[in-house]
């Protein structure tokens, strides 16, 4: 006997709500917003910028859903409250189907910016899924974050009415951007990811290490963004740099607690700064 439609609503409706907290829904926005912003801010147009937006969140909710459909068990194992996988809110299938759905339509989205656009766009997609499936447990789990946060100008200047590949600095900042983004993820997790046998760079390194590198790679992309552009830099420019350094050394530097926060929220106020940089010179990227 079929259900009435009607029927079959409060299921689906409440799924939604745990579906949206298992795609990384901060990290995936915050991608999603940059994105757009870069692509306004390169001349890209409303439409253009659109169509970066919709693509960009279609490939972050794949690689969000993947990760979580991925690490299933291990989340399970080490009484992940936070996730609804291992809560049993969801089921892995659930979500693996969710995420290739998200992927199937980012294939389309992506290409509206153009064949050489859209693939930059699918290559750094890829990386995400290559990081969730192999490389997260490698030394070699910067390298997914480097990659796709490089070619995200490439994906905003190859869909402009003219054409043509990004500036090196824009690259450069992106991947130095990307690879703290990496640290600034596992920060928090490291004694978990050791003990669920993860052993990506940062878990190699140690909280220590990490607390150090997670901001200073950030401001590394701001210097970038200041002496990269042709012309020289003026004062207006290095002041920013200037207190992304003091907020570096001050979210690290200061004696706290291990499982201290400050180096965390150090390092993600450096990137805003490096990203707010970076979109206001998206005009000469290309």
């Amino acid at each position: 006997m079929s259900l009435h439609p009607a029927e079959t609503l409060p299921r689906t409706t409440h799924r939604l709500p745990p579906l949206l907290r298992a795609c990384h829904p901060e990290p995936a926005l915050a991608v999603t917003a940059f994105a757009t912003a870069l692509a306004a801010a390169a001349g890209r147009g409303p439409a253009g910028t659109a169509a970066v937006a919709a693509a960009v969140l279609a490939g972050q909710l794949s690689i969000g859903w993947c990760n979580d459909a991925v690490d299933a068990h291990r989340d399970r194992r080490c009484g992940r409250r936070d996730k609804p996988l291992a809560t049993r809110e969801l089921s892995q299938r659930t979500v693996a189907v969710a995420a290739g759905t998200a992927l199937a339509l980012c294939v389309p989205l992506s290409l509206l910016s153009g064949a050489a656009a859209g693939a930059a766009h699918l290559g750094m997609v890829a990386t995400g899924w290559a990081y969730n499936l192999w490389l997260k447990h490698t030394v070699l789990s910067p390298l997914p974050y480097a990659v796709a946060f490089g070619s995200l100008p490439a994906f905003v200047t190859l869909g402009l009415p003219l054409p043509s590949w990004p500036a090196w600095w824009a690259v450069a900042a992106g991947a130095l951007l990307g690879v703290g983004a990496h640290v600034v993820n596992v920060y928090p997790d490291i004694e978990d990811d050791l003990a669920a046998g993860v052993r990506g760079l940062p878990q190699l390194l140690g909280r220590t290490v990490c607390r150090w590198v997670s901001p200073f790679v950030m401001w590394a992309a701001m210097v970038v963004l200041v002496v990269g552009p042709p012309g020289r830099a003026g004062v207006l420019t290095w002041v920013p740099a200037a207190a992304a350094g003091i907020v570096a050394v001050g979210g690290t530097a200061v004696p706290s607690a291990n499982r201290s926060r400050w180096p965390f929220r150090a390092a993600i106020a450096v990137a805003g700064m490096a990203v707010a940089q970076l979109v206001l010179r998206g005009r000469e990227m290309s």
